[in-house]
């Protein structure tokens, strides 16, 4: 019989408080790497949120402006020209491919005058429209000019199935992750400051007066758009009248981040009140060569309080050498030819009220990080 060898003794270990002391140690290391991280991402300003993204489309002096929100909404203020071989409505399509829509949701009209107007039956007969919005029937009648865009688009009303909303001062757009509140339509304007605004506005006092416009003009559909704490406006061609009221003695509207210059740049808007009361960050404007920025609307713009950049989708004859930003921030240079216009400039906003500033003629953009928030005492 084959004895088993002799039983030894073992030791045992209790290794759990070991165990237990490894885990304590790896989950400290964890939490001092997490707020490492956590502080690299506050300095830098990294953000995960998707962006409003806004195009402002080159209709040599007109204006036509592409919103997509967050959630992929469109909404397209205005249309260009009627003419020239439908090119403002081509234009409009490239922008529209390239920001991957099939449709556009909203088309916001902000007055009936052609260079705003005109584009919308060449641009329905391209794309579907889900609805649009204007201040009402046309109020210029003693134009002919006038009166034939706004009967042109009639007509595409009447043989479209898309929805029509008139425009009020107060309510806002059904657009999701984004707030777009109507402050002026067909000559009424906001009643009542938005959230966080309603303050005295000192810059009213060095903004002369001005008699009330006729025109379409100061029937300008306007809103004011805001993503987290990214604020913009766009008031269409809104006069310096009717600024005035929405901006003094009370400033209805706030600070923005982004403004899209009224009237293209020309001196029949953009008072001191108003550019100062809202004090931009990056102010765009939709001019062209032959059209649109003025040397005193300009130089309104860039002596603004918070300006950190003017651009441009033309350079603007008007303005000559002297009231001109320099070339990166032109999409359009000066005399090119008709086959080199159409670039565009696109906006990159974040909810945190980071922005990028991305130039199409030159491929390049710029960058301007959210406003660093004030601290209390002793923070």
């Amino acid at each position: 019989m084959l004895h088993p060898f002799p039983a030894k003794r073992m030791k045992i270990i209790d290794l759990r408080p070991r165990l237990s002391a490894v885990l304590l140690l790896l989950a400290t290391a964890m939490l001092a790497l997490s707020h490492a991280q956590t502080k690299n991402f506050r300095r830098h300003k990294v953000s995960f949120a998707k962006p409003l993204t806004v195009y402002f489309i080159d209709v040599e002096g007109g204006q036509s402006t592409l919103f997509v929100t967050p959630s992929h909404q469109s909404l397209l203020i205005d249309t260009g020209w009627p003419d020239n071989g439908a090119r403002d409505a081509d234009r409009i399509m490239t922008v529209v491919k390239q920001a991957g829509l099939d449709h556009i949701d909203y088309l916001l009209l902000t007055h009936f005058h052609q260079d705003h107007v005109g584009g919308v039956p060449n641009l329905s007969h391209r794309i579907r429209i889900g609805a649009y919005i204007d201040h009402g029937p046309n109020r210029e009648t003693s134009s002919d000019v006038t009166e034939k865009a706004w009967q042109r688009y009639q007509a595409v009303l009447g043989r479209s199935h898309a929805n029509h909303i008139l425009a009020k001062p107060g309510e806002t757009l059904p657009l999701n992750g984004v707030t777009t509140t109507i402050v002026s339509a067909d000559g009424n304007l906001l009643a009542a400051p938005l959230p966080g605004a309603g303050q005295p506005n000192p810059h009213c006092q060095s903004s002369p007066t001005r008699p009330a416009d006729q025109t379409e003009n100061a029937r300008s559909v306007g809103i004011v758009m805001q993503y987290g704490q990214t604020r913009l406006v766009d008031l269409g061609d809104l006069t310096w009248d009717k600024e005035m009221q929405l901006m003094c003695p009370t400033n209805k509207l706030g600070p923005m981040d982004v403004y899209v210059v009224s009237h293209h740049g020309w001196s029949q808007s953009g008072s001191p009140a108003f550019v100062d009361g809202i004090a931009p960050r990056v102010a765009i404007m939709d001019n062209g060569e032959k059209k649109g920025g003025s040397p005193s609307t300009w130089d309104i713009i860039e002596k603004s309080p918070r300006l950190e950049a003017l651009w441009q989708l033309h350079y603007s004859d008007e303005g000559g050498a002297q009231h001109n930003v320099a070339a990166p921030y032109i999409a359009n240079l000066k005399g090119a030819a008709a086959n080199q216009d159409g670039n565009f400039i696109r906006l990159t906003a974040y909810p945190d009220g980071a922005l990028d500033v991305y130039n199409s003629r030159t491929g390049q953009s710029k960058s301007y990080p959210a406003p660093q928030p004030k601290l209390l005492k002793g923070q």
